[in-house]
C-alpha cells in the first residue's frame, strides 16, 4: 500500500499539534494526511486518466481539506498560516 503505518505516524509527528505520535485528530495532522493522499491520487490520475472513481475520491478529499483549512482560518489564523507554509499549499 502507498501509505504504511510508519509513514502515517511520521506525518502525525511532523505536523501534529502536540508533536507526539498520538495526535491524530488535530486539524493540522488531518490536513497533512489529506495533502499526502491528494498528492498520491494526483500522480495516479496523471497516468490513469479514465479512472473516474479515483477522481471523485480526489475531489472529496480536496473538499474535506478545504473545510478543515477554513475551520483553522476562522479559529486561529496563526495555525492556519503555519500549516499553509509548512505544506506549501496555495491559497
Amino acid at each position: 500500500m502507498y501509505l504504511s503505518s510508519e509513514k502515517k505516524q511520521e506525518l502525525f509527528e511532523n505536523h501534529g499539534r502536540l508533536k507526539s505520535k498520538g495526535d491524530t485528530g488535530s486539524a493540522e495532522s488531518q490536513i497533512a494526511l489529506f495533502t499526502f493522499r491528494i498528492n498520491h491520487l494526483t500522480e495516479h490520475l496523471k497516468t490513469n486518466k479514465k479512472d473516474h472513481s479515483s477522481r471523485l475520491g480526489l475531489l472529496k478529499l480536496v473538499g474535506k481539506r478545504r473545510r478543515l483549512l477554513d475551520y483553522l482560518y476562522n479559529r486561529d489564523i496563526e495555525r492556519y498560516r503555519a500549516i499553509i507554509k509548512e505544506l506549501k499549499l496555495r491559497k
